[in-house]
């Protein structure tokens, strides 16, 4: 299985950016999905994660009421809509698939939240 991770870009505090992740070479509407951030010197934290067919979400503390995770499975992607971004949201973004022990990553995309 493979993940395709791209929208990572440079954008100025208080704004807003999607990130995408396109899987293929697995059945992705079986697997939970999740985003993940690395800062710079930190360790890799979960920021967002989505059920299968259920659709139920769950957040970081830090990211509650700006970020949105979604997906399609018909498209096989998941999304991850960021709002208000904070400088402290400056970090490599990666998105995971997973099932039972199989798990999937993606090549991670950097995000860059500066003036």
């Amino acid at each position: 299985g493979a993940l395709v991770v791209s929208g990572g870009v440079l954008v100025q505090p208080a704004g807003s950016l999607r990130l995408s992740c396109t899987a293929s070479g697995f059945t992705f509407s079986s697997y939970y999905m999740s985003w993940y951030r690395q800062a710079p010197g930190q360790e890799r934290e979960l920021v967002a994660s989505i059920g299968t067919s259920d659709g139920i979400t769950n957040y970081a503390d830090s990211v509650k009421g700006r970020f949105t995770i979604s997906r399609e499975n018909a498209k096989n992607a998941v999304y991850l809509q960021m709002n208000s971004l904070k400088p402290e949201d400056t970090a490599v973004y990666y998105c995971c698939a997973t099932l039972f022990r199989v798990k999937y990553w993606g090549k991670g995309t950097p995000v860059t939240v500066s003036s």
